[in-house]
This record gives C-alpha cells, sequence and structure tokens, in this order.
C-alpha cells in the first residue's frame, strides 16, 4: 500500500491536511471493506502509519457510521488480550444489477461483500433496456421498505455483457442481448433516485475474484466466464484491472481457435465462444436451462457419450486460447466462472495437460486453474465495487452528501 505524506499531496495541488486524512481514511475503509474487518494491529503493519493515527481514522470512521469495533473470534491456543477487530458497517450497502439473455438478477450487497439479498427474475425472452429497467425498478421497489428502514445505499452497479463508455455508463453495444448505444444507467438512476455506474460484467467479475474470491491477492491473473451470453474475460495486471484505451480490454471471447469452425456475430470464424457455449452444452445434456448447481450435477452424473464427447471437445478448444492467455500475460492464476467452472469440474486434468504442452516455456507448468468461489454471487458481488468506489474514495464526503444520496 503507497503512504502519502503531506509533501506529496502539496505537490498534487491539495490541501495538504485535508488531503492526507481523506487519503488516510480511504485507505483504511478499503482494507476493511476488502477483509471483511481486520485488527487495528493489522492495519498499523500494512498501512505504515503509527498506532495513535490509526485509532484516530478508525474513530473517525465510527463517528461516520461506516465502521465499527468488535471482539474477533476466538482462536484456539492464543495468549493474550486480541487486538479490536474493525468491520465495515452493516447499515452500508449497494445494489448491484446483472443483465443476461434468460434473466435479470439484483441484488443487495453490504460493504464488506456480504450478499445480503439476491433476486433472480428470468425472462421468457431476450429482455430489452426498458424491459430490464421496469424489471429492475420493480425488484428495487419490492425492497425498498427494507431498505430504507436498514440502509444507506452508496449506488447501484451494473454488470453489462458488453461494451461499457467508462465516463457516462452508456452501453455502446451489448451484442448477445441486442443493446446499442443505449443510455442505461442514466434510466436507472431516473427512475430508482440512486446513482448508478455501469462496466463489462468479466471484467467486474475479474476484480471481485481478485478481492474476494479464489485468486484474492493475486496480482497477475486472467479471469473468464462463461454465461448464456457468451465468454467474456477480465485481465489484473501487476495488481490493476487492464482497461484499455477506452475501457474495452478482456474481450476474450472472440479468440480465435478454429479455422473451421463456424462465423460468429463479430463476423470472424471460430471465435471461442462460439466453439465453448452452454447453449451447445444444454443441447446435448437435453436441458432447456439451467443454473450452475444444476449444470455441474448434470454433467457429473452424465455416461452419455455424446455429452462426454461435447464436454472434451470444449475443453481442448477452451485450452487452446488459455494457453494463448498464458503466453501472452504470464499470469499466476486463470480463474474460470460460469459455466466455464463446470468444465473445469469435470475435466480439469485434461485441461490442466493441454495448458501445460501447449504454452510456451515453463509458463504452462506455473500457471494455476481455479474455479471461481464466488459463483453465482460473482457478477452481484462485481457490480457493487462500482457503486461503493466514491464512499471508498471519500467516506467523509460521502455522509455529507458530496456524493452518493
Amino acid at each position: 500500500m503507497t503512504r502519502l505524506t503531506t509533501t506529496t499531496l502539496s505537490a498534487r495541488g491539495g490541501s495538504s491536511n485535508d488531503q492526507l486524512r481523506r487519503f488516510n481514511l480511504s485507505m483504511i475503509l478499503t482494507m476493511i471493506h476488502h477483509s471483511s474487518g481486520c485488527s487495528r494491529a493489522e492495519l498499523t503493519r500494512r498501512t505504515g502509519l503509527n498506532r495513535s493515527t490509526i485509532s484516530a481514522l478508525v474513530a473517525e470512521l465510527v463517528e461516520l457510521g461506516m465502521a465499527f469495533e468488535g471482539e474477533p473470534e476466538d482462536v484456539p491456543g492464543r495468549v493474550g488480550r486480541p487486538s479490536l477487530q474493525v468491520f465495515p458497517s452493516p447499515k452500508i450497502a449497494a445494489i448491484a444489477v446483472s443483465p443476461d439473455v434468460d434473466a435479470i438478477t439484483v441484488g443487495l450487497v453490504g460493504l464488506g461483500g456480504e450478499v445480503i439479498r439476491r433476486i433472480r427474475f428470468d425472462t421468457a425472452r431476450i429482455p430489452t433496456v426498458s424491459e430490464t429497467v421496469n424489471a429492475v425498478k420493480a425488484i428495487v421497489d419490492g425492497m425498498r421498505g427494507e431498505i430504507e428502514q436498514n440502509y444507506r445505499i452508496a449506488g447501484v452497479g451494473v454488470a453489462v455483457p458488453g461494451l461499457v463508455d467508462t465516463v457516462d455508463g452508456r452501453v455502446l453495444i451489448a451484442p448477445h442481448l441486442g443493446w446499442r448505444d443505449c443510455a442505461l444507467t442514466s434510466t436507472l438512476a431516473r427512475v430508482l433516485r440512486f446513482p448508478v455506474y455501469a462496466g463489462n460484467d468479466a471484467s467486474l467479475a475479474a476484480i471481485a475474484e481478485s478481492l474476494f474470491g479464489a485468486a484474492r491477492g493475486a496480482k497477475d491473473l486472467v479471469y473468464l466466464n462463461g454465461s448464456a451470453s457468451g465468454i467474456g474475460g477480465g485481465l489484473i495486471i501487476g495488481g490493476s484491472p487492464l482497461r484499455g484505451t477506452s475501457g474495452y480490454a478482456g474481450e476474450l471471447g472472440h479468440t480465435l481457435v478454429n479455422s473451421n469452425g463456424v462465423r460468429c456475430h463479430c463476423g470472424r470464424i471460430g471465435c471461442l465462444e462460439t466453439e465453448v457455449s452452454m447453449s451447445r452444452l444444454l443441447r446435448v445434456l437435453g436441458l432447456p436451462r439451467a443454473d450452475l448447481d444444476d449444470l455441474d450435477v448434470a454433467l457429473g452424473v452424465s455416461r452419455d457419450p455424446q455429452v462426454l464427447r461435447e464436454v472434451m471437445r470444449q475443453i481442448d478448444f477452451l485450452s487452446v486460447a488459455i494457453s494463448d492467455f498464458v503466453n501472452m500475460f504470464d499470469p499466476k492464476m486463470v480463474v474460470l466462472g460460469g459455466f466455464l467452472g463446470s468444465l473445469l469440474s469435470v475435466g480439469r486434468e485434461r485441461l490442466a495437460e493441454a495448458v501445460s504442452v501447449s504454452s510456451i516455456g515453463s509458463l504452462g507448468h506455473a500457471v494455476l486453474l481455479e474455479r471461481a468461489q464466488l459463483r453465482s454471487r460473482l457478477m452481484i458481488v462485481g457490480a457493487a465495487e462500482l457503486a461503493f468506489a466514491g464512499l471508498l474514495d471519500d467516506p467523509a464526503g460521502f455522509v455529507r452528501g458530496r456524493i452518493g444520496v
């Protein structure tokens, strides 16, 4: 964690004392949020600040209603009085939205990454922007009493399976949803009366897994998500999300894996998401739709030769793409979410061996293949991070109404 001084802040042109205090409050609250709580001693060690400064910052966060202190859980064999734990406030929450071709999911996520409520609304057909807005409004209105009584909302985050302008939140294109140049965030903000932020779903999922899931602590990782909408990707390089000039980096689903394949909606032939797809799996399983738990069970118990052939075929094409990503980015870990995690569960050995053989040098041998731990919570937790960003940047400003509502 970078430590700022009054000198560096003054060099940036800010009021040194106020800016330094704001930075330190942000740093402490962010640590508490991403750790779901930690001790004063741990905060002192990780920040390099002295104990009295940590005490003052924690006291201010408690006064602002952002945190509270409590006794940690008992640890057998521990000697001496434990340091008090500092926890994120259970009264601060974000609303998260994840639209897809077959469902619209809305969640209520507490500071610290806890999913308080998750509601999935299955759709009979691909939802339009208007239908998505109406469905989200109806779900949030149904929770409005609980929200107003128990929570302060930091904002609304939307995980979109497509390209999103990171400046104004417009959805430039979500091909599987049929959305193009849509003012989704401004429309949702008007009907929900909360600030709304949007981002690419796979990129947000990569962030969520790196903060709360299988990739916690990993500085370099590739995340691949498979859903009914196709395959998306997110990259964490050197501990920071790789966004690209306009925020569109990570369109890994359009990596070419089969020159003799079918034409993708993007116009090319043999993209990863045309060869590795949930619809193909459901078709051979004879299922109209399935959540991840159902898919895991169906793949795990099936002995149908047609199903086994399709699973192996998809794993082989997936290994081609992963090998390319390993060669390009040299990640410590590749995390697979959605139905790709189901493929990993039933074909880990085959996938790992293929990646190892196809990657340059020892890179394939070193890379870890992991399934996303957050599972069905993944997109909701990732979307919530968008909504929490302003609060984490300026906790006092949020309470005083400079940000949020």
